[in-house]
């Protein structure tokens, strides 16, 4: 778990799919804990810029994901343990959209500029 969580509080970046909260060097050694079978950060720094935002709202520490019922009112009761930004400003990049949709997944900004 403690790659999961951000080392410290410089250069946090959120995941624009999960909202998962990391430092971008640790997105870049190990990817999204959550999406990285579909967002490939691993290694990249140009794809962490592309796939994480600066810009965020918030955060939620969840230990128990699966019982917590804010982890269900965000969406992220399916995910890892972890750091979750609130609002995530930004969108992902028009390929993993694509990938997204291929996979018969909706994509929903987690910007709350799209309503259910």
């Amino acid at each position: 778990m403690s790659q999961v969580l951000p080392i410290d509080k410089k250069q946090l970046r959120a995941c624009l799919l999960c909202s998962l909260v990391k430092n971008a060097s640790q997105f870049r050694a190990n990817g999204c804990e959550n999406c990285e079978e579909i967002l490939q950060m691993r290694g990249s720094m140009d794809r962490v810029t592309e796939c994480t935002s600066a810009k965020f709202e918030g955060a939620i520490a969840l230990m128990h994901p699966r019982e917590s019922w804010v982890a269900r009112w965000q969406r992220i009761d399916k995910f890892q343990k972890g750091v979750y930004a609130i609002v995530v400003y930004g969108r992902v990049p028009e390929d993993v959209e694509d990938d997204l949709e291929r996979r018969g997944v909706t994509y929903r900004p987690r910007d709350g500029s799209v309503k259910e």
